[in-house]
């Protein structure tokens, strides 16, 4: 089959199932304008002052540059706030919203993605685990409490021929220290997990009040450089009676009985679509 194909068996899953668990990784914003890092060449391509640098997204997007160059830090995090604020997402987000707002069962979101561009779309805040954190919110970069707070709180500006950001930096408020993103990064002891905990908690009761259902597993975006959302939705189609539908440009490879579908998000979206 086709990808066409494929989207057209995979609109007849949707539409038999009770309830729809959608996983999402980077790959799912690049239809909105955003980037998705993928290796260095990816995130040297969207932030040239870091290639000139020599500086790697791991380098960048690690708890400890924080205290060792907190402007840089957030200069970094600073202009990834601000663009996914302002950034809208492509239409296939109401599309799928559309879809999982007619499912008796309802519907759960997993994502990677720390954007909060599905809220943005409209779909119910506490059926979203966001497994990687939010940029829409900060901790103090050195646990000083448990405390998560809205990122609205400070004001970043950032240079953008330099990408550091001006003084003054984001500080916590307890004790002064520079704070920090409440998102998941490389080699990170000291992310607060709490609000993603809570996330996680709702998700499970979910599971276990939609059993039993026919589960669309519906995974858009998940690379294998950073598995946890694919992980996540193989995991589940071992335990619940449903169909893993694998959305994915390049890493389309999917397990027996799934779906696989070699396609950009909103062009896999808009031809399923065209079936429901």
């Amino acid at each position: 089959m086709n990808w066409k194909d494929r989207c057209r068996a995979a609109a007849a899953e949707i539409h038999l199932a009770d309830a729809i668990l959608i996983g999402a990784g980077a790959g799912i914003g690049v239809d909105s304008g955003l980037p998705d890092f993928r290796g260095n060449e990816g995130f040297w391509k969207a932030y040239p002052p870091f290639k000139k640098a020599g500086m790697s997204f791991t380098d960048v997007a690690n708890p400890n540059s924080f205290i060792s160059n907190p402007r840089l830090a957030w200069g970094f995090y600073g202009h990834r706030y601000r663009l996914y604020s302002s950034t809208a997402p492509h239409r296939g987000f109401g599309i799928l919203r559309k879809w999982a707002d007619h499912k008796p069962k309802g519907y759960f979101i997993f994502t990677s993605n720390v954007d909060g561009h599905f809220q943005t779309s409209g779909f119910d805040a506490n059926k979203v685990v966001e497994c990687h954190g939010s940029i829409h919110h900060w901790q103090c970069s050195i646990c000083c409490n448990e405390k998560i707070s809205a990122m609205s709180d400070f004001q970043i500006d950032v240079d953008e021929s330099t990408l550091l950001a001006d003084e003054p930096i984001p500080r916590c408020p307890g004790c002064q220290e520079v704070a920090r993103p409440n998102i998941l990064m490389f080699g990170d002891s000291q992310w607060i997990e709490t609000r993603t905990n809570d996330q996680v908690l709702r998700y499970n009761q979910w599971q276990r009040d939609v059993r039993p259902s026919k589960m669309a597993i519906i995974e858009i975006g998940a690379g294998n450089a950073v598995p946890t959302v694919r992980w996540e939705c193989e995991t589940v189609k071992q335990y619940e009676d449903g169909t893993l539908i694998r959305i994915n440009p390049r890493d389309d490879d999917v397990p027996q009985d799934g779906i696989a579908i070699k396609a950009n998000a909103l062009d896999a979206i808009l031809e399923i679509d065209k079936y429901l």
